[in-house]
């Protein structure tokens, strides 16, 4: 799986995505559920902004809502099955690590860990879910049980081995919590990577 990890958007350069498209192919699910919480007027503005964004790139973009697949992994798996690239939108990491869990998107993903020919784009939220441990991330996100859920998981997809932090010395309203976790980070020698808005991160995994 490549990963295609983004502090806003995606980012400054999308070479590489267009470069993907041109070896691959440019069908792409888009997942906005990261979103859920702030409502639906939020979700229109976001999905259609990236949309433009991701056709201006090349690619053909179609819309899965996992609150449709909540209980239902094998229905999510066969509309998935003719994609070889996702995009998962920013929000709030806890919402979307639970969306994952009850749609059971987070197991689809697991399983394509180790298909070189499958493309994750993740932009904040969406990148920050590929840790481990969503703990500290709470100092940034608050964790929300939104889907009338009894606890909150924090337990990531664990694609990396360290904490995505976006929106690092970006003009980004929360700032100061971002400036926080960084510090927590420092202090307690958790391993993270910082990127600016603009930025973006690559890495294969298998």
């Amino acid at each position: 799986m490549l990963l295609y990890m983004s502090s806003q958007k995606f980012g400054n350069d999308t070479t590489i995505l267009k470069k993907w498209i041109n070896e691959n192919d440019n069908k792409i699910a888009i997942i906005p559920n990261a979103l859920d919480a702030k409502g639906e007027d939020k979700i229109r503005k976001n999905l259609k902004e990236d949309i433009e964004l991701l056709e201006r790139i090349g690619f053909n973009v179609r819309i899965i809502d996992l609150k449709n697949y909540f209980g239902k992994y094998n229905e999510l798996k066969a509309e998935l099955s003719e994609y070889n690239a996702c995009c998962v939108m920013g929000g709030n990491v806890f919402v979307l690590n639970k969306a994952m869990n009850l749609s059971g998107f987070d197991i689809f993903l697991k399983k394509k860990k180790n298909d070189d020919g499958f493309l994750y784009i993740g932009y904040s939220a969406g990148s920050c879910v590929l840790s481990e441990n969503l703990k500290q991330l709470d100092i940034v996100d608050e964790p929300i049980k939104f889907y009338d859920e009894q606890s909150v998981n924090y337990k990531g997809l664990g694609f990396i081995d360290y904490i995505f932090i976006p929106h690092y010395k970006s003009n980004y309203h929360k700032i100061e919590f971002i400036n926080n976790l960084v510090e927590k980070c420092m202090k307690e020698n958790i391993k993270y990577k910082a990127i600016q808005d603009g930025e973006v991160l690559i890495e294969r995994i298998k």
